[in-house]
């Protein structure tokens, strides 16, 4: 399902002062956005997170009928040469490229138009007020005011997208039995 084809990354750009100019995620984002396009895929996110003491710049991919590994390959071959001029990041990493897979996250206002009616599940930082954390249901949205929708047959769940830890594409169908 995700495929990734891995090569070397940082955390902020920063001009000759010291201070923080772009985040890396975002000029990532605007490095790798004609690379995708060129080989017919999309951009769903990018992450740049540190895990065990390793740095990763990771590069998700959307494509209609599925991302597949010289998808991933090419965009990293492509990539990972830009990066490599443009210089951003201090310390070593390792650059990810692949697809967000079937339980993917919605991290932008544009995942939760395009996954309206998709079955979704949600996992809120601190429980709500009837001291539940998790909810399942059918996607209704994100409105304006940054609050998320799902509808579980009869009952309507709307939260905060800030107060949750994620909101992802539900892979799972024991949730809804």
């Amino acid at each position: 399902l995700g495929h990734f084809a891995a090569f070397k990354i940082c955390k902020f750009c920063q001009n000759k002062g010291g201070a923080p100019v772009k985040k890396i995620t975002e000029l990532t984002a605007e490095l790798a956005a004609p690379v995708i396009a060129e080989q017919g895929c999309t951009l769903w996110d990018v992450e740049y997170v540190k895990e065990a003491g390793t740095w990763y710049l990771r590069v998700l991919l959307d494509k209609e009928g599925g991302v597949d590994i010289l998808d991933c390959e090419a965009i990293s071959r492509k990539l990972s040469d830009l990066l490599d001029e443009a210089d951003p990041i201090e310390q070593s990493y390792y650059l990810e490229v692949g697809s967000p897979g079937l339980g993917r996250r919605l991290t932008r206002p544009e995942h939760y138009e395009q996954l309206k009616g998709q079955k979704c599940a949600a996992h809120l930082i601190r429980p709500d007020e009837q001291g539940r954390r998790d909810y399942a249901g059918i996607l209704q949205g994100l409105d304006a005011d940054g609050n998320v929708t799902l509808t579980d047959g009869e009952e309507t769940y709307a939260f905060p997208v800030k107060s949750a830890g994620y909101v992802k594409l539900c892979d799972d169908e024991d949730l809804f039995g």
